[in-house]
């Protein structure tokens, strides 16, 4: 098997450390699993590979570093662990059947919390319970490498995303179910029976999976099986009166990492702003395009707005159909036109500021898009494998026929 190097490294926190394949980056373009005693971390944009591993108990992680990264590999965390000197050592170049799970699930948490839905850009959502099914089937399929709390994670998802059970089991039905599909619902199945889960969706899957798999001559109609209510269509209107004169206009920095997932479009282009004159006084009016899942009420954005450098002023926004909106007062004067700079946080969720990551938020929408052509590319084609998640197939049929 072909092998590359590493090192195991012991920080002074007694911190072992496995080095990966590189994932430097914002907090987006890395996928993220906690394990029993440990960390584990791949790169979304590049080769998916060993993860690193920073591991903070070593008698926990001993249960699953053999299965994962080779016998001599766990020899040596235990060894490093004890205080030997940093060691250099061979891993596998390709990953065990436990780790490419492990990455799978990886990657599908990241896609539940970084994928970036936008209707500005054409990218579909994630049917949320579908993913969070399958999340629960690879959740029972890693269960070697979790602790009861990580285990106790892989029942709540179950728990909770049951209502796309029944359209999995119709799907499976079709002439052409995806070829990972039935190993996802025996998954399920034998979670549920694991934990002693029960229920009508669960009890109709069992039947179904005892029968024998008879597909249906007529495909299914995937955008209609998983179809959601659209909460709105893009036709905001703006704030302005007939009287307000326009000053400046301009984009704000969409960073995602400032709001929780399904808050805003994704899109680089979703932050508008506009400053108006109003006799002597200037407003800056700020429109931010919604994601379908944004919350109406409870919860409000707010924009940071930096006029000429100085300090910034929060503007607090409110969703009002499509948009998040607001508008506030500017202290400039009236014979100058402001430099203006606009971006958007939820207060007390908000990690501030970072570096201007436009270019890796371009690569997270490329790459998107390429798995949603990998999902619509047919079964037994080359270009579909690895396989896409089931959530990234149904939202790929949703593209002609929402955007």
């Amino acid at each position: 098997m072909p092998e590359r190097r590493g090192a195991i490294t012991r920080a002074e926190d007694r911190t072992v450390h496995i080095a990966g394949q590189p994932s430097a980056g914002p907090p987006f373009t890395r996928a993220v699993l906690d394990v029993a005693g440990a960390v584990l971390t791949w790169p979304v944009l590049g080769p998916t590979g060993l993860p690193a591993a920073e591991i903070h108990d070593v008698g926990q992680a001993q249960q699953w570093l053999w299965a994962v990264y080779g016998e001599r590999t766990a020899a040596a965390v235990d060894a490093v662990a004890s205080g030997t000197p940093a060691a250099e050592l061979t891993l596998p170049e390709q990953p065990t059947a436990l780790a490419e799970a492990a990455a799978r699930l990886a990657l599908g948490h990241w896609a539940a919390r970084w994928w970036p839905t936008s209707h500005l850009d054409g990218i579909p959502a994630l049917e949320p319970d579908v993913l969070g099914l399958e999340l629960a089937a690879l959740t029972h399929a890693c269960q070697q490498l979790l602790d009861p709390s990580g285990e106790l994670e892989g029942t709540e998802l179950l728990e909770e995303h049951l209502a796309a059970l029944d359209p999995l089991i119709r799907w499976r039905r079709s002439a052409a179910p995806p070829r990972q599909l039935e190993r996802v619902l025996r998954l399920i199945d034998d979670a549920a029976d694991n934990v002693g889960l029960d229920g009508e969706a669960l009890r109709r899957l069992r039947s179904a999976l005892e029968q024998d798999h008879r597909p249906t001559a007529a495909p299914l109609d995937l955008a209609e099986l998983f179809a959601r209510p659209k909460e709105f269509a893009l036709a905001a209107g703006s704030l302005r009166t007939a009287t307000d004169r326009v000053i400046a206009r301009g984009s704000g920095t969409n960073d995602w990492c400032r709001y929780p997932p399904g808050f805003v479009d994704a899109s680089e282009g979703a932050v508008s702003w506009t400053a108006y004159a109003l006799g002597a006084g200037r407003r800056i009016e700020v429109e931010v395009v919604a994601d379908i899942a944004a919350p109406v009420g409870g919860a409000h954005l707010a924009a940071e707005v930096h006029v000429d450098g100085r300090p910034s002023d929060r503007v607090r926004l409110a969703r009002r159909d499509d948009v998040w909106s607001g508008r506030a007062d500017l202290d400039v004067p009236a014979s100058t036109t402001p430099s203006i700079e606009v971006g958007i946080l939820l207060p007390g969720f908000d990690p501030g500021p970072d570096a201007d990551d436009c270019a890796a938020r371009e690569a997270v929408r490329a790459l998107a898009r390429h798995r949603l052509g990998v999902a619509a590319a047919p079964d037994d084609s080359e270009a579909a494998r690895p396989d896409p998640f089931l959530a990234e197939i149904a939202a790929a049929t949703a593209v002609e026929e929402d955007f």
